[in-house]
């Protein structure tokens, strides 16, 4: 669940109740009417948290004022958290749109998907990886041999270990996994429980800032070809296209403001509290974020790249088959020109 980087909050599961409570159309989509008259459709979008250009977003109402002209609002309902969940609610007609990995949602697309994929974001070198503790005896891959790794099964977590794996010549089988849910691994690893940790950057910049752990290989190190990315539901998609444009400029106009300025958008909502960054955090949050990306369209390159993950997955046995991505690919440049 990325893939919005440390904006997403370290929230495992959606919060259900808050989804099923949106209702919906015909089509899922509540929809109002503006003050001209005409309908107003709503965007279902995972609450942002404390941080991150979406959190402002709600905060300042920028996002309403940006999808007001094409006649829509936004309803943020449940929690960022893992895609997994978020892929589940999609095609439930629970919620709209929803970020994550391109691991993650390639897992996801090998059930019966609901929903498309219409923006990219660049792989997160920096900002993820393996983490080990700095007085940890493990000093590269091959000292994993043995070891316990906690990963989060068939998403970014263990597409990091086995890439690192694959790159160092390990053979998976000789490195146990540990398979945890993201948002309960800290303590885990932190009382010694397990020897590494593979995971993105909502839970390495805790680590690394406040828990005494540093990356043994990061994303850029393993080769990762990590993207995060952004599902729709198809049947928002198909009915609201000028709504889902909109919403995309905003991604990649406020993600290139917030790599620019990245301290600005740390603790929107409060600087004290669970939820909170703090100062040391900050410093390890802004250094991951200038080199980061924001979101863009899908282009062939892209493409590619989402098929090597979708074969390295097959290749190792995390999906029953090889998925093929393309079909679940929105031509962003190409849709929702002119408002309804």
């Amino acid at each position: 669940m990325k893939r919005p980087r440390l904006a997403l909050a370290a929230t495992a599961l959606l919060a259900t109740t808050g989804l099923a409570a949106c209702g919906s159309s015909t089509d899922g989509a509540k929809a109002s009417v503006d003050g001209g008259g005409k309908a107003e459709v709503v965007l279902r979008v995972p609450d942002p948290g404390n941080n991150g250009f979406l959190a402002l977003g709600k905060k300042d109402g920028s996002l309403d004022r940006a999808l007001a002209a094409v006649h829509a609002k936004v309803a943020w309902t449940g929690s960022a958290g893992p895609f997994a969940p978020a892929a589940q609610a999609l095609s439930a007609d629970q919620l709209d749109v929803a970020q994550g990995s391109i691991t993650s949602a390639v897992a996801a697309l090998a059930q019966k998907p609901g929903f498309k994929l219409f923006a990219q974001t660049a792989p997160d070198g920096v900002g993820e990886g393996i983490l080990v503790k700095n007085d940890s005896p493990i000093k590269s891959v091959s000292d994993l041999v043995g070891r316990k790794v906690a990963v989060s099964q068939g998403g970014t977590s263990e597409y990091l270990l086995l890439k690192a794996l694959e790159k160092n010549n390990v053979p998976a089988d000789k490195v146990e996994r540990v398979y945890l849910r993201a948002d309960q691994t800290a303590g885990v690893f932190n009382s010694g429980q397990v020897d590494a940790w593979a995971t993105w950057n909502t839970f390495s910049t805790p680590s690394i800032a406040n828990s005494g752990a540093h990356f043994l290989v990061n994303g850029k190190e393993v080769g990762s070809d990590n993207y995060a990315v952004w599902a729709v539901r198809n049947g928002f998609a198909e009915k609201h296209p000028e709504v889902v444009k909109a919403f995309y400029t905003y991604l990649r106009e406020n993600g290139l403001k917030e790599k620019g300025d990245p301290a600005a958008y740390l603790n929107v909502f409060t600087d004290s509290g669970p939820t909170a960054v703090t100062p040391a955090e900050k410093e390890v949050a802004v250094a991951v974020s200038r080199q980061g990306a924001a979101a863009d369209v899908i282009a062939d390159a892209d493409i590619t790249r989402f098929g090597t993950v979708a074969q390295f997955f097959a290749d190792q046995k995390v999906t029953k088959q090889l998925v093929d991505v393309k079909p679940y690919l929105i031509d962003i440049s190409k849709i929702g020109d002119g408002a309804k």
